[in-house]
C-alpha cells in the first residue's frame, strides 16, 4: 500500500503486474462464461494491488451490481446500489479511475455501507467501452494511498476485462445512464 517507495522497488512491482496482465490476457481469452471472466479479473485485481479485498461490478442501467468479489471478509456481493450513491457508479459515470485515501472523508462514500465492513481505503476503475460496462474496486484495511503503479495496472486489467466482456453481451446488463464529462483526475480531493 502508501509508503516510502525505492526505485528498485518499484522496478520489482512493474515488472510483476505486467506478468500478471500477460497472464490474465491468456486467461480471459480462454474465458468460456461471463463468470469466468469475473473469477479472473477480481483475483487478478487483488493481487495487482495487493489489496485485502476486491470487487468486480456491473452497471444495469441506474444501478451498480456486485457481481462478485474476492475479499478477506465479506464486502457487497450480489448487491445492487444506486449508481448515482456508490464510489463505483462514480468511477464510471465520470469515466476516471478514482483514490480515496480515507473512505471516513470523503463525501462520494455511502458511510452507511462500508461501516461494517473492513475498508478504509480504495481505488476504483471504470471498465468503459463505448459505454461503461461496470467498475473493479479494491480495498484496504487501512488509510492510505496506494503505489504509484496500481491505478495504471488496474486500468490495463480493466481494459482487457471489457475485450472480454463483449464476448458475453447476454449476461451484461443494459447500462442505460448519461455519462458526465471526463475529468482529468480522480484522485482525493483533499
Amino acid at each position: 500500500m502508501a509508503g516510502t517507495y525505492s526505485v528498485g522497488r518499484e522496478d520489482d512491482a512493474v515488472a510483476e503486474q505486467r506478468e500478471v496482465i500477460e497472464q490474465v490476457g491468456a486467461a480471459l481469452a480462454a474465458a468460456a462464461r461471463l463468470e469466468d471472466v469475473q473469477q479472473v479479473v477480481k483475483v487478478a485485481a487483488r493481487r495487482l494491488a495487493d489489496a485485502h479485498g476486491s470487487t468486480f461490478v456491473l452497471l444495469d442501467h441506474d444501478m451498480c451490481y456486485y457481481a462478485d468479489e474476492d475479499s478477506m471478509s465479506p464486502l457487497w456481493k450480489g448487491q445492487r446500489f444506486p449508481a448515482s450513491d456508490c464510489i463505483s457508479g462514480w468511477s464510471m459515470m465520470h469515466r476516471t479511475a478514482v483514490t480515496i485515501s480515507d473512505i471516513r472523508r470523503d463525501e462520494r462514500i455511502p458511510q452507511e455501507a462500508y461501516r461494517p465492513t473492513f475498508v478504509r481505503s480504495l481505488a476504483m476503475v471504470p471498465m468503459l467501452g463505448p459505454d461503461p460496462m461496470g467498475a473493479i474496486g479494491v480495498y484496504w484495511a487501512q488509510p492510505g494511498r496506494p503505489d504509484p503503479t496500481v491505478v495504471p495496472a488496474l486500468q490495463q486489467l480493466a481494459g482487457l476485462a471489457v475485450q472480454a466482456l463483449r464476448r458475453f453481451p447476454e449476461g451484461i446488463p443494459d447500462p442505460g445512464f448519461t455519462v458526465v464529462g471526463a475529468y482529468p483526475t480522480g484522485g482525493d480531493a483533499r
